[in-house]
């Protein structure tokens, strides 16, 4: 069974600079594409930032545009989110997923979840 585990997440500060992680095993890693979603308890779990498997395209929701950057290392089985310049409405659960569909936005066409990092940004 596939297996992907987030880390990263905490409280801190609206300004900052916080770095996600998401350690995949190789089954689920190679090949795939990634993603990573967010949600709060008021929300459905929305798309953040996607990367294809060859790390040479990466794809933003339009609204976070700018401030979230999305890379993997291969070797490491491991998937990154950075997020710059932290706000209060970033505070959200963050998942990280893998999919057969590059660039995909759905969740309905990612097939491995992760359990979740929380991220807490205090104003």
């Amino acid at each position: 069974q596939g297996q992907l585990v987030e880390s990263g997440g905490g409280l801190v500060q609206a300004g900052t600079t916080l770095r996600l992680s998401c350690k995949a095993s190789e089954r689920i890693f190679t090949g795939y594409a990634m993603g990573w979603f967010r949600q709060t308890p008021e929300k459905e779990r929305d798309f953040v930032a996607a990367i294809a498997w060859k790390a040479n395209t990466t794809y933003y929701a339009d609204p976070l545009r700018g401030r979230f950057t999305i890379s993997r290392d291969n070797a490491k089985n491991t998937l990154y989110l950075q997020i710059d310049s932290l706000k209060p409405e970033d505070t959200a659960v963050y998942y990280c997923a893998a999919s057969l569909f590059d660039g995909s936005s759905r969740r309905d066409q990612y097939d491995f979840w992760g359990q979740g990092t929380q991220v807490t940004v205090s104003s």
